[in-house]
């Protein structure tokens, strides 16, 4: 890819979505509580009887987001990555990767938020929907 290239707008709608993922795993990590109050009605209990039921799961919690935030840090770094790097060069078979790593990631963060009845489902739809917009204009292109 020379310098002086623009880079197509699948490239910069995936790098987008990439640099959201990073972004909502450093949150996992750094910021995001072990129980959210969604979390807490939807078990249809309180974190005081939780935390006394279960005393050690709050910091089991802590290490699980840590780790799935790590996970999804490191998915969203290369994805933005491969979005300005390699989409362009659009190398055989990074069609079907594109498709699949949005699939296992995004969309089914969000389908499982709706399942859940997440407070936060309709703003994590957007990422997937992104991701769709960019696989299909990716395609599009021949």
């Amino acid at each position: 890819m020379g310098e002086n290239r623009l880079l197509p707008m699948s490239a910069w709608l995936l790098a987008a979505c990439g640099i959201w993922l990073a972004g909502l795993g450093i949150y996992f990590v750094a910021v995001r509580p072990p129980l959210l109050p969604e979390d807490l009605r939807v078990m249809g209990t309180t974190s005081l009887q939780i935390r006394d039921a279960i005393p050690g799961l709050a910091g089991w919690l802590k290490l699980v987001f840590t780790v799935m935030g790590g996970f999804m840090t490191g998915a969203g770094v290369l994805t933005a990555f491969l979005a300005v790097r390699v989409l362009p060069l659009r190398i055989e078979g990074t069609a079907w990767a594109i498709g699949l790593s949005g699939l296992l990631t995004v969309v089914t963060m969000s389908l499982a938020n709706f399942a859940l009845g997440s407070d936060f489902r309709w703003l994590l739809l957007m990422p997937a929907l992104l991701w769709l917009f960019a696989f299909i204009l990716y395609l599009a292109k021949p």
